[in-house]
């Protein structure tokens, strides 16, 4: 019976530091739901602080040791060691498949190197992960036109567009490809 008693202490404390540490990140989500909610209908110049706060929030894991490996994958990008930048993104999405922010900074690193593949493969797995990454949908439009397709550019750039109205770079896309793809459709 005291056996009992000192298995299920350690039980309970757990149980309770899981709750407490999900809450934050509960908070977090909510807020971020909130912020997007109000980048619809702001003005541009607050649009554009909801979107950077937003963008931030989405680079945070709520863990440590993920929140560490992508500092060093950023650090390594900045210092334009691929490699090591890859090797560290890698073993974030590994260990950490659930976190849209990984998958979507090793997108974009994988297409400054050049690897349109990779980076759309990435980008699926941070949309599939975050819907309303509008950084996300934004890039997934800059792949689709590198390869030629505006028809999947335009459709991301408009989705990114319906989630922040704002997005000045989704908007120039927009009316750069309007006409073109508009045109080949008729």
């Amino acid at each position: 019976m005291i056996a009992k008693k000192h298995i299920l202490k350690p039980i309970v404390a757990a149980t309770l530091l899981t709750v407490t540490i999900s809450l934050p990140a509960q908070g977090r989500a909510d807020a971020v739901s909130d912020m997007l909610e109000s980048l619809k209908s702001a003005e541009p110049t607050e649009a554009k602080r909801l979107a950077d706060e937003i963008a931030l929030r989405w680079e945070h894991s709520g863990s440590p040791s993920i929140d560490l490996l992508l500092k060093r994958g950023k650090d390594a990008i900045v210092r334009k060691d691929f490699d090591e930048a890859v090797g560290h993104l890698t073993a974030l999405t590994d260990h950490a498949p659930e976190f849209a922010g990984g998958w979507h900074l090793r997108a974009s690193l994988y297409f400054q190197m050049d690897r349109p593949g990779l980076a759309l493969h990435d980008l699926e797995q941070a949309l599939h992960l975050n819907p309303n990454n509008f950084l996300a949908l934004y890039g997934l439009g800059v792949i689709m036109e590198q390869l030629d397709r505006p028809e999947l550019a335009l459709e991301a750039y408009t989705l990114a567009l319906k989630i922040y109205p704002h997005y000045e770079d989704a908007r120039k896309a927009i009316e750069r490809l309007g006409s073109d793809v508009i045109g080949k459709q008729l």
